[in-house]
């Protein structure tokens, strides 16, 4: 075939590439339209009057880019299950209470062999967590003691399948820095166990940090990582990066709130406040998406923009504190579900599925620390919710 015959067909397939996606993602997605018809648009112009300067090159160039826009990440709400506490219903009952609330996602915070067999076989997926402590040995063993470790405590009690993610470590970075250079070695040695077990594309592994990690969230284009801990964030980031895995964060509004009651509101902090924050091109009306959105920023700057955001926790007091109430709880978390569930996703990535896992199950009166840390549970006991929030 000529070659001229050969770009005008070239030419012929990348407008008909450019129209079906953009119709699918306007009628599957319409959050996500306008957006993306913009970028396709701008994209087929230049070779409106000009077919024939399509090439090989360009077209394979185009079809990347719009495959990678039609990549939809889905929404996931999920919860926390919490169990410093001595009052809390047999793990068969929590599994009743989640299931007649549809929560298919549940993050524990250990392997606790009782529990994880309790899940096995409901078709509920666990975010997984390795403790603190556990990380030294982890860290400083083989992969085959990661992997004996990982078969041994893990996946005796339940099927590989329900496993999303195993968090490793909680909040070390500053909250628990004796154990900082000890994560990213012992992320590796369980990754590698993974890729043994042919597991490692469907279990990922990340640590969850804490919003402290930033050392400026305002506005959220400003986002940055406190410098301290560069030496131990950049290799998590780039093991992030490298296995498409999330960075994991903790977010929560009400202590952003409570510390700074001079200058964040009530009403911002719980979705209601009629100002926003204008943002160059961006407008926030909410504490918690800013927050996540000053994640984003903070990971770009890094060099790591693909890597995407999971919220590992996120929840508001229902007593014990300054603005602790059942009312307030409910505004914050129903917010929340609204937004996860609708897709809408934050003002830097619209439409992109939100992934949040609500904290908590229960409340955990074992715990230490603030009296409010002891008071996000959303359910009783006895099964019967705090307050009526709904998650769907």
């Amino acid at each position: 075939m000529k070659g001229s015959e050969t770009d005008g067909n070239a030419s012929s397939f990348f407008f008909l590439v450019c129209h079906v996606s953009c119709s699918y993602i306007v009628s599957e997605f319409p959050s996500r339209g306008r957006l993306e018809y913009t970028l396709v648009f701008l994209l087929s112009s230049p070779f409106r009057s000009q077919p024939n300067r399509v090439n090989n090159k360009s077209l394979y160039t185009a079809c990347q880019i719009l495959f990678k826009l039609q990549s939809h990440v889905a929404a996931t709400l999920g919860i926390c299950y919490g169990r410093v506490a001595n009052n809390l219903p047999a793990t068969s009952e929590v599994i009743n209470i989640l299931k007649s609330n549809g929560i298919s996602d549940v993050r524990i915070f250990d392997a606790d062999p009782v529990t994880l067999q309790s899940f096995s076989g409901t078709g509920i997926n666990l975010m997984i967590g390795v403790p603190n402590e556990m990380l030294p040995s982890l860290a400083s063993g083989t992969p085959i003691f990661a992997l004996q470790w990982l078969q041994t405590n893990i996946l005796a009690h339940i099927f590989p399948s329900q496993i999303r993610y195993i968090a490793v470590g909680n909040e070390v970075f500053l909250k628990d820095p004796f154990y900082a250079p000890y994560v990213v070695p012992a992320i590796v040695n369980l990754y590698q166990a993974l890729q043994t077990l042919n597991l490692d594309s469907t279990i990922k592994l990340s640590s969850p940090q804490a919003a402290s990690v930033l050392s400026i969230s305002y506005p959220p284009s400003l986002g940055t990582f406190d410098p301290s801990i560069r030496s131990v964030l950049l290799p998590l980031l780039r093991f992030l990066y490298e296995t498409k895995s999330p960075f994991m964060v903790n977010v929560y509004p009400y202590f952003s709130y409570i510390s700074s009651l001079k200058h964040v509101s009530l009403d911002y902090a719980l979705f209601r406040s009629q100002n926003v924050v204008q943002d160059g091109m961006l407008t926030y009306g909410n504490l918690f998406e800013a927050s996540i959105d000053a994640f984003l920023y903070a990971i770009e700057k890094e060099g790591f923009a693909e890597v995407p955001v999971v919220v590992s926790e996120t929840g508001w007091p229902k007593g014990g504190g300054v603005a602790a109430s059942a009312e307030n709880a409910l505004a914050f978390n129903e917010n929340v579900v609204r937004r996860v569930v609708s897709n809408v996703g934050t003002p830097k990535r619209p439409g992109v599925g939100m992934e949040v896992y609500l904290f908590d199950l229960f409340d955990e009166n074992g715990k230490g620390g603030d009296e409010c840390e002891k008071h996000f549970g959303i359910f009783g006991p006895d099964g019967i919710k705090a307050y009526d929030l709904r998650f769907n």
